[in-house]
Protein backbone atom coordinates (compact mmCIF):
# COMPACT_ATOMS: atom_id res chain seq x y z
CA UNK A 1 0.00 0.00 0.00
CA UNK A 2 1.08 3.60 -0.83
CA UNK A 3 0.38 6.86 0.37
CA UNK A 4 0.69 9.73 -1.76
CA UNK A 5 1.91 13.14 -0.21
CA UNK A 6 -0.33 16.26 0.36
CA UNK A 7 0.13 19.81 2.20
CA UNK A 8 -3.15 19.67 2.34
CA UNK A 9 -6.56 17.43 3.13
CA UNK A 10 -10.13 17.78 2.82
CA UNK A 11 -12.00 18.18 6.17
CA UNK A 12 -12.99 15.23 7.64
CA UNK A 13 -11.11 12.86 5.15
CA UNK A 14 -7.80 10.51 5.75
CA UNK A 15 -7.04 10.55 1.74
CA UNK A 16 -8.69 12.60 -1.11
CA UNK A 17 -8.57 9.79 -3.42
CA UNK A 18 -8.35 5.89 -3.11
CA UNK A 19 -7.16 4.20 -6.46
CA UNK A 20 -8.59 0.79 -7.55
CA UNK A 21 -7.23 -0.95 -10.00
CA UNK A 22 -5.36 -3.98 -11.69
CA UNK A 23 -2.12 -4.44 -10.67
CA UNK A 24 -1.05 -6.57 -13.07
CA UNK A 25 -2.62 -4.44 -16.08
CA UNK A 26 -1.65 -0.92 -15.08
CA UNK A 27 0.82 -0.71 -12.14
CA UNK A 28 3.47 0.14 -14.00
CA UNK A 29 2.08 1.94 -16.97
CA UNK A 30 -1.06 4.77 -16.49
CA UNK A 31 -1.91 3.94 -12.84
CA UNK A 32 1.81 4.49 -11.86
CA UNK A 33 1.42 7.94 -14.13
CA UNK A 34 -1.31 8.74 -12.53
CA UNK A 35 -0.40 8.36 -9.36
CA UNK A 36 2.29 10.30 -9.19
CA UNK A 37 0.89 13.09 -11.35
CA UNK A 38 -1.86 13.54 -8.35
CA UNK A 39 1.12 13.16 -5.73
CA UNK A 40 2.51 16.18 -7.92
CA UNK A 41 -0.69 18.27 -7.79
CA UNK A 42 -0.49 18.38 -3.92
CA UNK A 43 -3.30 15.04 -3.73
CA UNK A 44 -3.52 13.04 -0.98
CA UNK A 45 -3.72 9.35 -2.27
CA UNK A 46 -4.53 5.25 -1.28
CA UNK A 47 -2.74 2.96 -4.07
CA UNK A 48 -3.55 -0.25 -2.78
CA UNK A 49 -2.15 -3.42 -4.06
CA UNK A 50 -3.91 -6.53 -4.12
CA UNK A 51 -0.88 -8.82 -4.77
CA UNK A 52 0.15 -7.86 -1.18
CA UNK A 53 -3.02 -9.44 0.28
CA UNK A 54 -3.24 -13.02 1.76
CA UNK A 55 -6.85 -14.76 1.90
CA UNK A 56 -10.30 -13.67 1.60
CA UNK A 57 -10.96 -10.85 4.20
CA UNK A 58 -10.59 -7.07 3.37
CA UNK A 59 -8.37 -5.53 6.44
CA UNK A 60 -9.38 -3.05 8.56
CA UNK A 61 -6.40 -0.85 7.07
CA UNK A 62 -7.94 -1.01 3.95
CA UNK A 63 -11.43 -0.60 5.28
CA UNK A 64 -10.23 2.81 6.53
CA UNK A 65 -8.42 3.99 3.88
CA UNK A 66 -11.88 3.35 1.81
CA UNK A 67 -14.22 4.65 4.28
CA UNK A 68 -12.00 7.77 4.95
CA UNK A 69 -11.06 8.86 1.24
CA UNK A 70 -13.11 11.33 -0.58
CA UNK A 71 -13.13 10.45 -3.62
CA UNK A 72 -12.74 6.79 -5.59
CA UNK A 73 -11.50 6.31 -8.99
CA UNK A 74 -11.33 2.56 -10.04
CA UNK A 75 -9.25 1.80 -13.30
CA UNK A 76 -10.99 -1.02 -15.19
CA UNK A 77 -8.46 -2.90 -17.43
CA UNK A 78 -9.39 -6.00 -19.85
CA UNK A 79 -8.59 -8.46 -16.58
CA UNK A 80 -9.61 -6.23 -14.26
CA UNK A 81 -12.54 -8.88 -13.03
CA UNK A 82 -9.64 -11.36 -12.61
CA UNK A 83 -8.81 -9.73 -9.06
CA UNK A 84 -11.13 -10.82 -6.49
CA UNK A 85 -9.39 -7.92 -4.42
CA UNK A 86 -10.46 -5.38 -7.20
CA UNK A 87 -13.74 -6.69 -7.01
CA UNK A 88 -14.09 -6.38 -2.91
CA UNK A 89 -13.13 -2.61 -2.88
CA UNK A 90 -14.98 -1.77 -5.72
CA UNK A 91 -18.50 -3.38 -3.87
CA UNK A 92 -17.20 -1.26 -0.26
CA UNK A 93 -16.21 1.60 -2.70
CA UNK A 94 -20.09 1.75 -4.15
CA UNK A 95 -21.82 0.52 -0.30
CA UNK A 96 -19.78 4.16 1.38
CA UNK A 97 -20.99 6.12 -1.31
CA UNK A 98 -24.59 5.14 -1.44
CA UNK A 99 -24.63 6.25 2.82
CA UNK A 100 -22.41 9.30 2.14
CA UNK A 101 -25.33 11.43 1.22
CA UNK A 102 -23.89 12.87 -1.80
CA UNK A 103 -20.12 13.31 0.00
CA UNK A 104 -18.30 10.58 -1.82
CA UNK A 105 -17.74 10.23 -5.20
CA UNK A 106 -16.60 7.32 -7.92
CA UNK A 107 -15.09 8.92 -11.23
CA UNK A 108 -14.19 5.43 -12.90
CA UNK A 109 -12.20 5.07 -15.89
CA UNK A 110 -12.30 2.78 -18.29
CA UNK A 111 -8.95 1.65 -20.02
CA UNK A 112 -9.15 -0.10 -22.99
CA UNK A 113 -12.77 -1.68 -21.85
CA UNK A 114 -16.54 -0.05 -22.87
CA UNK A 115 -18.81 1.19 -20.28
CA UNK A 116 -21.40 -1.35 -21.27
CA UNK A 117 -18.52 -3.87 -20.86
CA UNK A 118 -18.51 -3.13 -17.00
CA UNK A 119 -22.37 -2.82 -17.12
CA UNK A 120 -22.23 -6.70 -18.18
CA UNK A 121 -24.01 -6.20 -21.59
CA UNK A 122 -20.60 -7.97 -23.03
CA UNK A 123 -19.17 -11.64 -22.33
CA UNK A 124 -15.90 -9.73 -21.43
CA UNK A 125 -16.45 -9.62 -17.85
CA UNK A 126 -18.99 -11.43 -17.51
CA UNK A 127 -17.52 -15.22 -18.54
CA UNK A 128 -14.80 -14.65 -15.49
CA UNK A 129 -17.10 -13.68 -13.29
CA UNK A 130 -19.18 -16.91 -14.39
CA UNK A 131 -16.20 -18.99 -13.23
CA UNK A 132 -15.59 -17.31 -9.81
CA UNK A 133 -19.26 -17.33 -9.10
CA UNK A 134 -18.70 -21.04 -9.02
CA UNK A 135 -16.51 -20.94 -5.56
CA UNK A 136 -17.48 -17.27 -4.67
CA UNK A 137 -21.19 -17.23 -5.24
CA UNK A 138 -22.47 -15.16 -2.30
CA UNK A 139 -19.77 -12.51 -3.10
CA UNK A 140 -20.10 -12.79 -7.05
CA UNK A 141 -23.73 -11.13 -6.74
CA UNK A 142 -22.44 -8.03 -4.83
CA UNK A 143 -20.00 -7.63 -7.56
CA UNK A 144 -22.08 -7.58 -10.02
CA UNK A 145 -24.33 -5.13 -8.76
CA UNK A 146 -21.18 -2.79 -7.81
CA UNK A 147 -19.70 -3.07 -11.51
CA UNK A 148 -23.65 -2.21 -13.16
CA UNK A 149 -23.53 1.00 -11.02
CA UNK A 150 -20.24 2.36 -11.44
CA UNK A 151 -20.75 1.41 -15.50
CA UNK A 152 -23.39 3.51 -15.25
CA UNK A 153 -21.43 6.88 -14.19
CA UNK A 154 -19.73 9.20 -16.21
CA UNK A 155 -16.47 8.98 -16.29
CA UNK A 156 -13.18 9.03 -18.89
CA UNK A 157 -13.06 6.22 -21.59
CA UNK A 158 -9.39 6.00 -22.83
CA UNK A 159 -9.02 4.87 -26.50
CA UNK A 160 -5.99 2.81 -27.68
CA UNK A 161 -5.24 5.57 -30.28
CA UNK A 162 -5.44 8.74 -27.44
CA UNK A 163 -3.06 10.44 -25.08
CA UNK A 164 -2.47 9.00 -21.23
CA UNK A 165 -1.00 12.49 -20.92
CA UNK A 166 -4.41 14.49 -21.64
CA UNK A 167 -6.28 11.79 -19.97
CA UNK A 168 -4.90 12.01 -16.25
CA UNK A 169 -4.53 16.06 -17.03
CA UNK A 170 -8.27 15.70 -17.25
CA UNK A 171 -8.35 13.46 -14.55
CA UNK A 172 -6.22 15.74 -12.39
CA UNK A 173 -8.00 18.52 -12.90
CA UNK A 174 -11.38 17.32 -12.16
CA UNK A 175 -10.56 15.76 -9.14
CA UNK A 176 -8.56 19.27 -8.03
CA UNK A 177 -12.27 21.04 -8.79
CA UNK A 178 -14.21 18.88 -6.67
CA UNK A 179 -11.85 18.89 -3.96
CA UNK A 180 -11.97 22.73 -4.12
CA UNK A 181 -8.66 23.49 -3.65
CA UNK A 182 -8.01 26.61 -2.86
CA UNK A 183 -4.55 26.67 -3.12
CA UNK A 184 -1.47 24.43 -3.77
CA UNK A 185 1.91 24.38 -2.32
CA UNK A 186 4.89 24.46 -4.92
CA UNK A 187 8.75 23.85 -4.84
CA UNK A 188 10.35 27.28 -3.70
CA UNK A 189 13.13 26.03 -6.62
CA UNK A 190 11.09 27.24 -9.39
CA UNK A 191 12.37 25.63 -12.75
CA UNK A 192 12.15 28.05 -16.34
CA UNK A 193 10.17 30.69 -15.01
CA UNK A 194 12.90 33.57 -14.27
CA UNK A 195 12.48 34.59 -18.11
CA UNK A 196 8.53 34.56 -17.82
CA UNK A 197 8.54 36.88 -15.19
CA UNK A 198 11.13 39.13 -16.42
CA UNK A 199 8.54 39.60 -19.37
CA UNK A 200 5.32 40.28 -17.51
CA UNK A 201 7.78 42.79 -15.36
CA UNK A 202 8.30 44.34 -18.76
CA UNK A 203 4.94 44.21 -20.05
CA UNK A 204 3.56 46.15 -16.71
CA UNK A 205 6.21 48.19 -16.71
CA UNK A 206 5.80 48.60 -12.95
CA UNK A 207 8.01 52.04 -12.91
CA UNK A 208 5.26 53.95 -14.92
CA UNK A 209 2.19 56.07 -13.62
CA UNK A 210 -0.18 54.55 -16.24
CA UNK A 211 -2.73 52.10 -15.07
CA UNK A 212 -2.59 48.55 -16.34
CA UNK A 213 -4.57 45.49 -16.21
CA UNK A 214 -3.22 41.65 -15.49
CA UNK A 215 -5.90 39.02 -16.48
CA UNK A 216 -5.10 35.72 -15.00
CA UNK A 217 -7.17 32.43 -16.87
CA UNK A 218 -7.19 29.12 -15.62
CA UNK A 219 -9.69 26.63 -14.42
CA UNK A 220 -11.87 26.87 -11.64
CA UNK A 221 -10.65 25.88 -8.01
CA UNK A 222 -6.86 26.39 -8.43
CA UNK A 223 -6.70 29.50 -6.85
CA UNK A 224 -6.42 32.23 -9.72
CA UNK A 225 -7.53 34.67 -6.56
CA UNK A 226 -4.33 34.48 -4.58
Amino acid sequence: MERGTSSWASSGYLYEVFLNFRGVDTRHGFTDFLYHGMVGAGILVFRDSESLHVGEEIGAELLQAIENSKIYIPIFSANYVSSCWCLRELAYMVKCTLKSNGNKEILPIFLDVEPVDVKLKTNLYKQTLSKLQQTLCSEVESWQKALIVVGKIKGWNLKKDESQVDLIQSVIEAVLVKLNVKYKNVTEHLVGVDDRVEAIIKILDVESDGVKFLTIHGMGGVGKQH
